[in-house]
């Protein structure tokens, strides 16, 4: 249980190579990703991480070894969301900007297609926000969490018959 078969020092080693090499990938797999997950999307995770356990122990079952790759990525977590807050281009860097699906009624294809967003996405996120006809959009955009912020235009009052 506490003999470990790895110096301490290559878990730490693991555990940052595993967890960078995460940051990368889902980061360059876009913001819906991350956002909205569909069934499948949970089944890569969690197969993903099954995966990638060996590659941080090392094939090291003891409880040290567990505890010293958590603390590794707590630890690096708590590090990146420290230089994410204190430097922005660590944050346009590891979060990316906030993309722009819709502006005054027109879709930008280009943006929805970089994101592997469906039109049926799109269309819930905007009935969501309360909005029936795309027309009426002022904007919508794909935050960085992965959301879809819609805001809509005034409509004109209509006058009385």
């Amino acid at each position: 249980m506490f003999d470990m078969s790895l110096p301490w020092w290559e878990f730490v080693l693991r555990g940052a190579v595993v967890y960078l090499f995460l940051m990368v990938m889902l980061r360059f797999t876009g913001k819906r990703q991350t956002g909205q997950l569909a069934p499948f999307d949970l089944i890569l995770l969690l197969i993903l991480s099954n995966a990638l356990q060996n590659a941080m122990n090392g094939g090291d079952n003891s409880l040290v070894g567990g505890l010293i790759s958590a603390l590794t990525l707590i630890g690096l977590n708590y590090a990146v969301g420290w230089l994410v807050f204190n430097s922005k281009w660590v944050e346009a860097l590891v979060e990316g900007k906030p993309k722009l699906l819709i502006h005054n009624g027109i879709v930008n294809e280009q943006a929805i297609r970089s994101e592997l967003l469906t039109h049926h996405e799109l269309s819930a996120a905007l009935r969501a926000a309360g909005c029936a006809d795309i027309d009426h959009v002022r904007s919508a955009t794909l935050e960085n969490n992965g959301q879809i912020t819609v805001s809509l235009r005034p409509v004109p009052a209509r006058e009385p018959s």
